[in-house]
């Protein structure tokens, strides 16, 4: 049979989902539409806290919620990331960038009046919008942090004589950043001198982080807790999972068999993260336009190869470089593929030298962000899903063959 040519894949690993293959969600869009956006277009500013995993989908719905939040209530997002980002100053050169960058981020057009006046502030009109050198982002960045609102304010004046009502600044990518005291100094003081404006800016802003990263925020400055609705975003469900991929998959002419969509599901187990890079895999490795479970059980051991070749033979194993620390790693993945874990499972069959080293091997791996403690006692939370996987396919692989070739540790 002759190999079809292959259209452009339709799933997003490691970038935000396209408007037309978000999932599920309607709660959570729900609440941030009508507590938020409604309110900011009424003229009353709105804060939130996106809640979730890695990899479970916080990035998406933010941009998605800005998508409807412009159709809807008529408010200009700005989408700005602080994967870098470590003070404040950085945040103002952040927010500088975003706004010379783009809008809204999934397709609307940009603000003329914002490019031509940044143009004028900072930088210099080309035909893809503002550019601004690296040189300027240090110079202005201080400055903007000090007077975010009034800039924020600047940009609003200028879009509200385009029909816009308001703002949605998003401020994503925050684990780094929230380890520095002043974070939740400096967003605290944007919610609260804008809250106590004669005149409030209709600012909706919106952050997106795990739930430790916003408890260390708390720790840092106990008022911060008040000041945000905190929107908890969990698992898609199995319905949402299928619905996804038959949607996905469908966009390209192609099928997927019953058994093949119940691996896919089953092992993505609710995270678009791992949904995205199982189907990417899939639809590459399919020949037919038909995905049965050999394609799904390929994707599967592909992904799963493809997460732990970057990160947990290049760090985890790298690091732990320990006989003992491997052994108790192995135990680790025997425990199967549920992702939570106790330290009285994983001490179970060790040998007394392991014993003594468990402590340390579990500080090492939330070190190395490879778990995180969970709410209960001695309790532990695998944070990516794919290098559970990858682990515990080793391990049957180790112990012989597997359905399929799977990957082996060096």
């Amino acid at each position: 049979m002759t190999q079809r040519t292959k259209s452009r894949s339709p799933f997003y690993p490691g970038q935000p989902v396209p408007v037309d293959l978000f999932a599920g969600r309607a709660a959570e869009i729900q609440r941030i539409l009508t507590r938020g956006a409604a309110q900011v277009q009424a003229g009353k500013p709105a804060a939130f806290f996106v809640e979730g995993e890695y990899g479970i989908g916080k990035s998406s719905l933010a941009r998605f919620t800005q998508w409807r939040a412009e159709r809807q209530h008529k408010l200009f997002g700005l989408y700005t990331t602080l994967e870098t980002a470590e003070s404040p100053d950085d945040i103002g050169a952040a927010l500088l960038q975003a706004a010379a960058s783009e809008s809204a981020p999934l397709g609307p057009s940009r603000s003329e009046k914002v490019m031509n006046w940044l143009a004028e502030y900072v930088g210099e009109q080309t035909i893809f919008g503002v550019t601004i050198h690296a040189d300027a982002l240090k110079r202005e960045g201080p400055s903007i942090a000090r007077g975010i609102l009034p800039f924020l304010g600047e940009i609003h004046k200028r879009v509200r004589e385009e029909g816009y009502e308001g703002l949605f600044l998003v401020l994503d990518e925050i684990n780094g950043i929230t380890a520095s005291s002043n974070f939740a100094h400096f967003i605290k003081g944007i919610v609260d001198k804008n809250a106590l404006s004669a005149e409030p800016l209709p600012l909706l802003l919106m952050l997106c982080g795990t739930g430790e990263r916003r408890r260390e925020m708390i720790q840092r400055h106990q008022p911060v807790e008040r000041r945000f609705d905190v929107v908890h975003i969990g698992a898609l469900t199995p319905a949402e999972m299928e619905d996804f991929f038959q949607r996905a998959f469908e966009s390209v002419s192609m099928t997927v068999e019953p058994d093949a969509m119940r691996l896919m599901v089953q092992v993505s187990a609710g995270f678009p993260k791992i949904m995205h890079l199982v189907g990417d895999n899939a639809f590459w490795i399919d020949k037919d336009s038909v995905i049965d479970h050999e394609d799904a059980l390929q994707a599967v051991i592909g992904a799963a190869e493809e997460v732990g070749k970057k990160y947990v033979d290049q760090q985890v194993y790298k690091t732990l470089r320990s006989p003992d620390y491997h052994a108790i790693l192995s135990k680790l993945a025997r425990l199967g593929l549920e992702p939570r874990f106790t330290r009285k499972q994983l001490e179970q069959g060790l040998t007394e030298t392991e014993r003594r080293k468990l402590d340390n091997f579990l500080r090492r791996m939330r070190d190395l962000n490879v778990i995180r403690q969970g709410d209960g006692r001695g309790e532990y939370v695998f944070n990516m899903r794919m290098v559970q996987l990858y682990l515990w396919l080793c391990e049957a692989q180790a112990d012989g063959p597997t359905q399929a070739n799977g990957p082996t540790r060096a």
